[in-house]
């Protein structure tokens, strides 16, 4: 099985907004085939409205169901890691679930949540 990625919300707010590392990152993906994970959490953090742009971006990632078992493992993350978001919780478990590399535009809050999902990398945007 080949390694995929997730982003976090703030990856999808850097497409948006045209950054070039985030566009550099996404395409290159996209060249080497790599699936692009995004829960269903971080998409419900970043739509405010239907855009052409974010219509495009939406196309370019597989956005994860949620299940009860990914729940339960976000919700354990969030007892354990004081501060963390629901939606980082879910962004790392939902990678650890994969064995997914995870992208972030905040490193630090997810680099916090390894404490609880050590498998899973963090990369900055």
């Amino acid at each position: 099985m080949k390694q995929g990625v997730t982003f976090d919300t703030g990856v999808l707010i850097a497409l948006e907004r045209r950054r070039q590392r985030a566009l550099q990152i996404h395409e290159r993906l996209g060249e080497r085939g790599v699936t692009i994970n995004v829960p269903w959490a971080v998409v419900a953090e970043w739509w405010r409205g239907r855009s052409d742009l974010r219509e495009t971006i939406l196309r370019s990632v597989d956005v994860e169901i949620p299940t009860v078992g990914l729940a339960r493992l976000a919700g354990e993350a969030l007892a354990k890691v004081r501060g963390a978001s629901t939606a980082d919780a879910v962004v790392m478990a939902s990678a650890a679930l994969r064995g997914d590399v995870v992208y972030t535009t905040d490193v630090s809050d997810l680099e916090a949540l390894r404490a609880h999902f050590p498998s899973v990398r963090v990369l900055g945007v």
